[in-house]
C-alpha cells in the first residue's frame, strides 16, 4: 500500500478542540478521488508535486498531503468542503516568499497563483480594486497606476512575484508602506483592506467588510454562518475588550505592527473591521477569495537619496526626523546586507554608486520622494539635501541624489540591491 492510500492520522495537538483536521484519521485514497472527480482544476498527489510544494522560502520543509491548483473560485469552494468531509486540513498558498514557513505544512495545499489572478478595474470614486488572491503585487500596482494614477501601497521586496494573497496572509508591510502610511490609509496589508470575500472550512462562502459595527446586530439577526460567526466575534469582542484595549499598541506607537491576529479591529472604536481582522493570520481562520483594496496616490515621479553613516544604530536614530520630510519609501542597507552581495558576485555595479562604502560597517538609508512631476520630486531631494548638511551637519560626500527614476536615473537599480539581500543573506 503506497502513502496516497493510506488512512492518515490528522495531527492535531490534544490541548486544542476542533480546527480544521478536528476528525481522527482520513483517507488520502477517498481524498483524492473525491477531489479528482469534482475539482475542474488540477489536483496534484503525485511525489514530485508534493517535494515541489513541500518547500517555500524559508529553511522548512513539510510535506503536503496533496495540492490543488483551482481554475476557478468554486474549485477552492469544492475544495473546502471536501477536506471538511474527510478531516483533511488545508494551506492556502500564494508565490511562495515567506520566510517563517507559513506556505509548507502537512495540509492539502492550495495554489492560487497559477489561475486565480484576476485584477479587476480599478474604482476611482471610491479608490479600490477588487482582485483575486493570485494576483502578482506588482501586476496590480501596474494595472491600477495606469487606469487612475494609485497603487496598492504595502509592496514587500518579493513585489514582483509575491501575491496579493500572500499579502494579506502574513499583513505585509513592504518599501512604499511608508508611502501609504503618509500619503493613504495606512502602512500595513490590513490598513489597505476594504473587505474579503471568504470560505469557511466547511465551504461556506461570503464576504465580510470593514466599518460594519453600526450593522452588526442586523448581521447577526440575519442568520446563516456569516451570522453566527459575527455573534461569536461580538462576544468574543466583548469578553475581553478591555484587555485587548490595553494589551495592543496603538497604530501611532507601533505603525507596523503585523504579528498575531488583529483582534483591536473588532473593537466598537475601531468600527468592528472583520476584514481586517483577518488580515495576517495566516489562512488559519478562513480562506480568501477576492479582495478588495484600498488605493494610494502612485506619486510615480521618484528620486532617491542614499545617506551614507557609520554603523545601522546612527542611521535608526534619524529615521523620526526623515520622516517629517514625508518620503515614499525608507529603507536601511547594512554592510553585511552589502558584503553578502558582493561575496554572491550580485549587484556589484549598483553597489558601486553607494557612497562611502570604505568604512568598516556602514549602513545606508534609502530615501525615496515622489510627485506627480519629476520636478516636483527632484526639488524636494535637493531641499532634503541641503538640509542634512546645512541644519544637521552631514558630510556632502556621504550623501548622493539619483535621479528620477522615470527619467532614466539609477535608483531603481539601487532598489534591486535592497530587495536582493533577502536572497542574499539567506544563502
Amino acid at each position: 500500500m503506497t502513502v496516497s492510500e493510506e488512512t492518515i492520522p490528522a495531527r492535531v495537538d490534544p490541548r486544542y478542540r476542533g480546527g480544521m483536521a478536528s476528525t481522527a484519521t482520513f483517507n488520502v485514497r477517498s481524498l483524492r478521488t473525491a477531489l479528482e472527480r469534482a475539482v475542474d482544476g488540477e489536483v496534484r498527489f503525485d511525489t514530485q508535486s508534493k517535494a515541489l510544494y513541500a518547500t517555500d522560502a524559508s529553511n522548512y520543509r513539510q510535506v503536503p498531503i496533496g495540492v490543488v491548483i483551482p481554475k476557478t473560485l468554486d474549485d477552492v469552494v469544492t475544495t473546502h468542503r471536501i477536506c471538511h468531509d474527510h478531516g483533511a486540513p488545508i494551506l492556502a498558498r500564494g508565490a511562495g516568499t515567506s520566510l517563517s514557513g507559513e506556505t509548507v505544512n502537512f495540509a492539502v495545499v492550495i495554489d492560487f497563483s497559477k489561475y486565480l489572478h484576476e485584477i479587476g478595474d480599478a474604482d476611482r470614486e471610491s479608490e479600490t480594486v477588487v482582485c483575486q488572491p493570485g494576483a502578482i503585487n506588482e501586476h496590480v500596482n501596474e494595472k491600477t497606476g495606469e487606469q487612475i494614477g494609485m497603487i496598492f501601497g504595502p509592496d514587500p521586496s518579493t513585489h514582483s512575484r509575491c501575491t496579493i494573497g500572500g499579502n494579506v496572509g502574513n499583513n505585509s508591510c513592504g518599501i512604499h508602506s511608508v508611502q501609504s502610511q503618509l500619503y493613504g490609509p495606512g502602512p500595513r496589508t490590513s490598513d489597505n483592506v476594504e473587505a474579503l470575500e471568504i470560505v469557511t472550512h466547511d465551504g461556506e462562502r461570503f464576504w465580510v467588510g470593514s466599518g460594519e459595527e453600526d450593522e452588526l446586530e442586523n448581521i447577526i439577526g440575519a442568520g446563516g454562518r456569516k451570522g453566527e460567526i459575527y455573534a461569536r466575534l461580538r462576544d468574543l469582542r466583548d469578553r475581553y475588550a478591555e484587555q485587548i484595549r490595553t494589551g495592543f499598541r496603538s497604530a501611532e506607537e507601533l505603525p507596523r505592527r503585523v504579528s498575531g491576529y488583529n483582534l483591536d479591529e473588532l473593537l466598537p472604536e475601531r468600527g468592528f473591521n472583520v476584514a481586517r481582522a483577518l488580515v495576517g493570520t495566516e489562512g488559519t481562520c478562513a480562506t480568501v477569495l477576492q479582495v478588495k483594496l484600498k488605493l494610494t496616490p502612485a506619486m510615480l515621479k521618484r528620486t532617491l537619496v542614499i545617506v551614507e553613516y557609520d554603523e545601522l544604530p546612527d542611521a535608526a536614530e534619524h529615521v523620526p526626523e526623515i520622516i517629517d520630510w514625508k518620503p515614499i519609501g525608507l529603507e536601511a542597507l547594512d554592510h553585511r546586507l552589502i558584503e553578502n552581495q558582493t561575496e554572491l558576485g550580485k549587484h556589484v555595479s549598483e553597489i558601486e554608486e553607494l557612497p562611502r562604502r570604505d568604512a568598516p560597517h556602514s549602513a545606508w538609508l534609502m530615501v525615496q520622494f515622489g510627485a506627480d512631476t519629476a520636478h516636483e520630486s527632484e526639488d524636494t531631494a535637493k531641499r532634503f539635501r541641503d538640509w542634512l548638511v546645512q541644519e544637521k551637519g552631514y558630510q556632502p560626500g556621504r550623501i548622493e541624489i539619483m535621479l528620477s527614476q522615470q527619467e532614466g536615473g539609477h535608483s531603481s537599480d539601487l532598489w534591486q540591491v535592497r530587495e536582493g539581500g533577502l536572497g542574499s543573506t539567506a544563502f
